[in-house]
């Protein structure tokens, strides 16, 4: 199966980063948000990627292309030619099963129009997986999948409790009676990581003003074809430049849930 990632827009709620990468391509530690979740799917056994571009997309063409230069210490012989590697600070080896196909679909288009664009390259498989590029969560890939075959509809996404940005007060009698801190909501969200059959390109269209999130989800629940698995685990979307900070914490504290492959089992 394949993994279709949304590496198109602009992030312009964090021009902090983006006004020089697109936002795929925000470094968490070392290496940008991108590969962590690219490493979500690889965790699973899923290795086969297609990156829907837009925004300052060859950038994120030439960080691949140069991966192996970008993440090692090398010496470059100008005389031969010849480089030689001498230490890395990560496993150059990490993604050399991975292949990625590089999908251009416009700077303006919306995120519909951009899955609408990469039917072709789906080929004859009946399921994708499909992402964004700024969500990471420790939601166990197979475990969705699974769910997603279980009720047989065209798409799967999952259903999370996201954490208030702000404290909450429990007032009685004009009187604080208790605070929580960024509690839980009580309402769930679309995570933004969906199983999808091939079905679902008929609620699509190229046309750039395509919005994946308004009609064509709004319609697949109206026909009883959107399932939601629902997920307690972690979950993170990365908006603002605090955000980058938060997770960036997160790694340095060694308290990163979404780093599957290091902390659990498939």
């Amino acid at each position: 199966m394949k993994c279709v990632i949304l590496c198109g827009g602009k992030g312009t709620r964090m021009k902090e980063e983006t006004e020089f990468k697109p936002k795929p391509l925000v470094r968490l530690d070392k290496m940008p948000i991108l590969w962590h979740i690219m490493k979500i799917y690889s965790h699973y056994g899923v290795k086969d990627f297609i990156l829907c571009l837009g925004y300052k997309g060859e950038m994120i063409k030439d960080y691949f292309l140069n991966y192996r230069e970008l993440n090692s210490n090398f010496t470059l012989d100008l005389s031969s030619g010849k480089e030689k590697m001498v230490t890395t600070h990560c496993d150059p080896k990490s993604m050399d099963d991975w292949k990625i196909t590089f999908v251009d679909t416009g700077e303006e288009n919306m995120t519909g129009s951009r899955i609408a664009q990469i039917k072709e390259y789906i080929g004859n498989d009946e399921d994708f997986f499909l992402t964004y590029g700024d969500g990471l969560s420790d939601v166990n890939i197979n475990e969705l999948y699974k769910f997603h075959k279980s009720k047989g509809r065209i798409a799967t996404l999952i259903a999370v409790q996201p954490y208030s940005y702000f404290g909450v007060l429990n007032l009685e009698n004009g009187l604080v009676k208790s605070f929580q801190e960024k509690p839980r909501l009580d309402g769930t969200i679309n995570g933004g990581f969906f199983v999808c059959n091939r079905k679902i390109f008929d609620y699509l269209d190229k046309d750039s003003s395509c919005v994946f999130e308004q009609e064509p989800l709004k319609n697949l629940a109206r026909d009883k074809e959107l399932a939601a698995f629902s997920h307690n685990g972690f979950w993170f979307a990365m908006d603002t430049y605090k955000h980058v900070e938060t997770l960036n914490k997160m790694l340095d504290s060694g308290n990163a849930p979404w780093l599957v492959w290091r902390t659990c089992k498939k």
